[in-house]
């Protein structure tokens, strides 16, 4: 059986096995209670589980005395500008992000519309564990209302922003192909696509949680959506998840260009116009950095994770940042990674550039990622971390968020898992075959430790 996930990014689990209605219902009344029964935003995609999750969410908000709001099958960032739209206490995406089918989860948001930080997540789960929730009497419970206006705002913010030039994506008339894998993504992201006058192929955008396929998009998920794109000679492809945070480009040869660039294309974009910080997480392509450099900004790497992101970004008052998993965050629209965002400034940065999309990314700083994992079973994975960082104390080690290590024009990155007994290990560098050779000589290095 699958565990229960419970970190930073929420609540995740299986339905009907890790997350059940007592699972839900101890979290989510300590949620109500945390927020001591204010205005809620709750928000879902499109998965199968979605109302059953919803209504139990929902009952035990209204006990804890909130006021409820439910915009509907949303994106996540459309829950965070609802938040802020509506002045509210806080927020609940009901999803399980890029897992599988079966699962679920819960994604809580505080008044500003970013996930709990560390400390503020912590202690909604231990008053969820301990049972230590207030309930309302008959007079003091919640009320309940609808908004459906949520998606349509996204949409409306996105194309006030400075960096966006409706006119000149309308003129270029793009073709473009999308793939919204059954998730929230097909009630938004084809309207934003019509406003800018393309020409759209829509693929599994019944917003209905049977996923077409496996949906994180990966390069090895956008067969379909390569495909489509060479046979109808578009001139890029858009995929994002289910609950579209996340955005994976394909260019005009049908080729997918690896998420990491999705942040990159949105950096070059920005800073191209502005002068500002950039940050992103520990395992971030490198390509952002050279962009930065070569904009003279100042760039800088949190923890993984958005909350850490768009804390690292708040304090820097960073005006472009997020993470290389295709998620793109832009402050002045909301800190939080957004897929619809991301669709807008890379038809933004096509509509300015000369080429097609292939020539546009082979503009960009070229690196390739590796990701691995190795077993450390009956191994203490701190002491495994420990002993790599003292054994490259010499290279530029960082030890903010595991093992990261610099060279020269490549580096390793090493994590652990909170889940089950392994090291994650990623890799770049400007080939495959030199990220490939980087990450099995480190596995190799963890694997003689045992």
């Amino acid at each position: 059986m699958s565990r229960l996930m419970v970190s930073v990014s929420g609540v995740r689990g299986e339905v009907g096995s890790t997350l059940t209605p007592q699972v839900i219902s101890k979290y989510t009344l300590a949620f109500g209670t945390y927020l001591k029964g204010g205005t809620v935003i709750v928000g879902r995609d499109s998965r199968v589980s979605g109302p059953f999750v919803s209504s139990i969410v929902k009952g035990c908000l209204l006990s804890t005395g909130c006021r409820v709001i439910d915009i509907g099958i949303v994106p996540t960032p459309t829950v965070q500008m609802a938040i802020e739209h509506h002045k509210a206490a806080g927020g609940i995406a009901i999803t399980a992000s890029h897992n599988p089918i079966q699962w679920n989860g819960l994604k809580f948001m505080d008044h500003n519309g970013r996930f709990l930080s560390p400390a503020e997540a912590a202690k909604v789960y231990a008053m969820g564990d301990n049972n230590e929730y207030q309930l309302q009497e008959w007079s003091g419970l919640g009320s309940e209302e609808k908004d459906t206006q949520a998606n349509q705002r996204h949409i409306e913010e996105i194309l006030k922003l400075d960096y966006i030039d409706l006119e000149k994506i309308q003129s270029r008339k793009f073709k473009v192909v999308l793939d919204t894998v059954n998730g929230a993504g097909g009630l938004i992201v084809p309207h934003l696509l019509e406003q800018f006058g393309c020409e759209v192929t829509l693929l599994n955008g019944e917003a209905n949680g049977r996923f077409a396929h496996t949906p994180e998009p990966l390069p090895e998920n956008l067969g379909e959506l390569a495909e489509a794109v060479k046979k109808t000679g578009a001139d890029v492809g858009f995929a994002v998840d289910p609950d579209v945070d996340r955005c994976a480009i394909v260019d005009n040869t049908g080729t997918p260009i690896g998420e990491e660039y999705t942040l990159a294309l949105a950096i070059k974009l920005v800073l191209s116009q502005k002068m500002g910080r950039v940050a992103v997480n520990m395992s971030t392509s490198r390509a952002g950095e050279d962009i930065a450099k070569y904009y003279n900004c100042m760039f800088v790497r949190s923890k993984v994770g958005e909350i850490n992101v768009a804390e690292k970004m708040l304090e820097l008052e960073a005006i472009i940042g997020g993470e290389g998993n295709g998620g793109v965050i832009l402050p002045e629209l909301h800190l939080g990674r957004d897929a619809p965002l991301a669709v807008a400034m890379t038809l933004q940065a096509l509509a300015e550039f000369e080429g097609n999309m292939h020539e546009l990314f082979l503009s960009l700083p070229q690196y390739k990622m590796v990701k691995q994992k190795v077993s450390i079973e009956g191994m203490d994975p701190d002491k495994v971390l420990a002993t790599m960082a003292e054994k490259y104390k010499n290279e530029q080690v960082n030890l903010l968020d595991g093992v990261k290590i610099d060279f020269d024009d490549s580096w390793v990155h090493l994590r652990k898992s909170n889940t089950e007994p392994i090291v994650r290990v990623m890799s770049e560098a400007p080939t495959v075959e030199q990220a490939e050779k980087l990450a099995d000589q480190f596995m190799a290095e963890i694997k003689s430790l045992q």
